[in-house]
């Protein structure tokens, strides 16, 4: 039988690569899987602990004694609790009937729809920012493209630099019709204009007002036509996940090889002060 030419392993690794290449919200670069590690079961979880600063105190030669104060720690729990599985077969009489090997194309399809899923999930995290980093409603209206880099991207740069976010690794994260009007504006699509010669050229976003700009169908809808644009480093979000089990096997009822897998995966918004947010209108 074909069933028996089949490797777990293998298709559990194949499906991981697709996976995190269609990944946008839980990408590299956006999330950290710092805290990442053997997956067993819904529910497992991830525990975090922080420490408290020090207090940094003024000291005089001679008079100053010392203390030394103790830390407190803190501890957050990252839930794996997210499930989502795939189940498909082929059947024998159209595997013989097709040309190539239709279980590679679908592993893919399944891959690329698990993503979506994640990245929906990750994507609802920008309601835990800060207050003091939500900038609020900010209408980039199709007459004034510019209104998008002058009124938001700037913005957004700045209240990360006051809540002491790192410049490096900053990424915004936008919707199609946001970057349609972004190609509008010369700081996006000539190099002259931009000040930098790093891809900006025929058309395609790559770093703008300090951000890594990248595109995304998931960009949450708030309401109307209200979108909920994202920026900020790695850190702010940890991520975990696992295709913990992929299986094939022969459905008792048919002649035909099937293959069922599952995605464990869980999120948690752990540093609030490294995002910001603005709730872009389009008008």
């Amino acid at each position: 039988m074909a069933i028996t030419r089949f490797r777990p392993e293998i298709w559990s690794a194949q499906l991981l690569v697709a996976l995190r290449k269609a990944l946008v919200y839980a990408a590299p670069g956006v999330v950290n899987r710092d805290y990442e590690g053997e997956i067993r079961e819904a529910g497992d979880t991830v525990r975090i602990t922080s420490i408290s600063d020090p207090t940094i105190g003024t000291y005089a030669a001679n008079t100053t004694v010392i203390t030394p104060e103790e830390l407190n720690d803190a501890q957050r729990t990252l839930v794996v609790d997210q499930a989502k599985y795939f189940a498909f077969y082929v059947d024998d009489v159209d595997a013989r009937q097709a040309k190539g090997n239709v279980i590679p194309e679908a592993m893919s399809r399944a891959a690329y729809k698990i993503a979506d899923q994640v990245d929906q999930y990750v994507a609802a995290f920008y309601t835990g920012v800060n207050a003091a980093n939500a900038l609020g409603t900010i209408p980039v209206a199709a007459a004034t493209p510019t209104a998008f880099y002058d009124n938001v991207l700037v913005p957004l740069s700045v209240k990360l630099d006051e809540a002491n976010v790192p410049t490096e690794g900053r990424y915004c994260i936008i919707p199609p019709w946001l970057h349609g009007r972004a190609l509008r504006d010369d700081r996006f699509v000539r190099a002259d204009a931009s000040g930098t010669t790093e891809a900006l050229r025929n058309g395609v976003i790559g770093t703008a007002a300090g951000f890594s700009i990248r595109k995304s169908n998931n960009v949450p809808l708030v309401t109307g036509d209200d979108y909920a644009v994202m920026a900020g480093v790695d850190m702010a979000i940890s991520f975990a996940e696992q295709i913990n089990k992929t299986e094939a096997y022969r459905p008792e009822a048919k002649f035909a090889d099937a293959v069922k897998g599952l995605a464990l995966y869980g999120a948690k918004l752990v540093r609030p002060e490294a995002i910001a947010t603005a709730i872009v209108s389009q008008t």
